[in-house]
């Protein structure tokens, strides 16, 4: 047997231990008393994990462990709250915490401890092989469990995924070849681990993730796990697109966790270095199918369907199913919403007609948070830019993308200077054409920028003028 087969089979005893203490029944019905008692105060822990990994550049997951079966024993000193703690205080995204109690030392006591005594969200670093587990994540206190494709089938992995979405939780699904990051996508995992350690021997090969990184979907979170030991291993990871790294060692054996965790950091692309000096486009407002087939001819990010009945470019659920069938492969669809209810947001996304909802109206915090607890879809919002006083709103957005502009569809440029500093990245929008935008990429750096009256002639989309903004941002002419 390999050590991932014995470590799974300690964890089927381990899982009949714990049901004939707290039977599977009981355990189910304390974590669903959990997550609806967090959907009755707001539903803000809900895939808490996800979140923290969706924020723009390099995420942080910082490992608690004590020992390994590659290294031994780490940390025979091991105050585990105290190492928490100092992640927290340095600024980790997330903490992963090894509960396998035999070759890692690792207890379900850490877990419950930690999260108690911190507001990052933890993850559960264990060998998930029941849904009893998940259920044990819950009422521990995880964010996220870790579902390995070694050790479980497509099937489980899909099922357990529903599992974690009943109870507002994230599931990592960790993979170590292309055949099980099929499984994982076929599954529908939205997290994809790259482990560049080896399961069965416990080698380590850091081109693993390099290698695999082009084998998951554009949409789906990618972590390299295992091998970060400086930073320029955060850099190899980042510069083959991982949205974050998982450290254990690295930050278990360092004096200092703060001063380590900002070397790594130092690693880590900036934003502009990652999506290169060509920000993304969306072309937004199309109604017909020729403008879509214009989007997907010209390699657009995105494309927007505008679901206010105020718009000109308005168009219907019904329509923009359509249209939506014409999209190519990789272009995301995003809705622009005006104070639309939350749950008609929701639905239009869960069905797939979009991917994403750009909120374009006066939505609140308070709104975003409900409407948080209805999809875990990306969310952009949308703030006309008068003064700092609205760029400091959006610095302070927790949507995962913020739009600055001029106006919902004013078409007029405001004042670019007021950005210089956003402190975030951000779609531009207001007033952009081809005769501008080039110097607007040059100037300002967005991460995307967004255009519909610029590309309009007779207030219908020009494929010429949506060809020369693309040139422009392109920088092809």
């Amino acid at each position: 047997m390999t050590i991932l087969d014995q470590l799974a089979e300690h964890a089927r005893e381990r899982v009949a231990a714990a049901k004939r203490e707290i039977p599977p029944e009981e355990i189910r019905a304390r974590a669903l008393q959990m997550a609806r008692a967090e959907r009755a105060r707001g539903g803000e822990r809900f895939f808490a994990f996800e979140k923290a990994l969706k924020k723009p550049g390099m995420s942080f997951i910082c490992e608690c462990k004590k020992a390994s079966p590659s290294k031994g024993l780490i940390a025979p000193d091991f105050p585990y709250l105290e190492i928490a703690r100092a992640y927290e205080a340095a600024g980790a995204d997330c903490i992963s915490v090894l509960t396998e109690p035999g070759w890692f030392l690792g207890s379900d006591a850490y877990l419950r401890e930690i999260a108690a005594a911190v507001s990052v969200p933890c993850l559960r670093k264990d060998f998930t092989v029941d849904e009893y587990m998940l259920y044990e994540a819950k009422v521990l206190g995880a964010s996220a469990v870790l579902l390995i494709c070694s050790i479980l089938s497509g099937e489980e992995i899909a099922r357990y995924i529903g599992i974690c979405d009943e109870l507002g939780m994230s599931a990592l699904v960790e993979a170590h070849d292309e055949k099980e990051i099929r499984t994982a996508v076929e599954a529908g995992a939205r997290i994809i681990g790259v482990n560049n350690r080896n399961l069965k021997d416990f080698t380590v090969d850091t081109q693993n993730s390099r290698r695999l990184r082009a084998c998951v979907p554009e949409g789906i979170l990618f972590v390299a796990e295992s091998g970060v030991r400086g930073p320029e291993d955060v850099r190899a990871m980042s510069e083959a697109g991982a949205d974050a790294v998982l450290v254990g060692e690295a930050l278990m054996r360092a004096g200092n966790k703060k001063e380590m965790l900002q070397r790594l950091r130092e690693g880590a692309l900036n934003i502009a270095e990652k999506t290169g000096s060509r920000p993304r486009i969306k072309f937004c407002g199309l109604t017909r199918p020729e403008d879509i087939l214009a989007a997907n001819s010209l390699r657009a990010d995105y494309i927007g369907f505008v679901f206010w009945d105020k718009s000109k470019r308005y168009v219907t659920p019904a329509q923009a199913a359509q249209l939506r069938k014409l999209l190519a492969p990789g272009i995301k669809a995003v809705g622009v919403f005006v104070d639309e209810e939350p749950a008609q947001a929701a639905a239009l996304l869960e069905v797939g007609i979009i991917d994403m909802a750009q909120l374009h109206g006066d939505e609140s915090e308070a709104y975003i948070s409900t409407l948080r607890t209805m999809t875990n879809k990306p969310l952009i919002r949308a703030f006309r830019v008068r003064g700092q006083e609205d760029l400091e709103a959006a610095r302070g957005s927790s949507a995962d993308y913020v739009m600055l502009d001029s106006g919902a569809g004013s078409g007029e440029v405001f004042d670019w200077s007021v950005i210089r500093e956003a402190g975030r990245p951000y779609f531009l929008a207001g007033g952009l054409n081809a005769g501008n935008v080039e110097q607007a990429v040059r100037v300002l750096h967005p991460f995307a920028v967004d255009v519909s009256s610029g590309i309009e002639t007779d207030g219908v989309k020009d494929i010429k003028k949506m060809a020369a903004f693309a040139a422009a941002v392109r920088q092809e002419r």
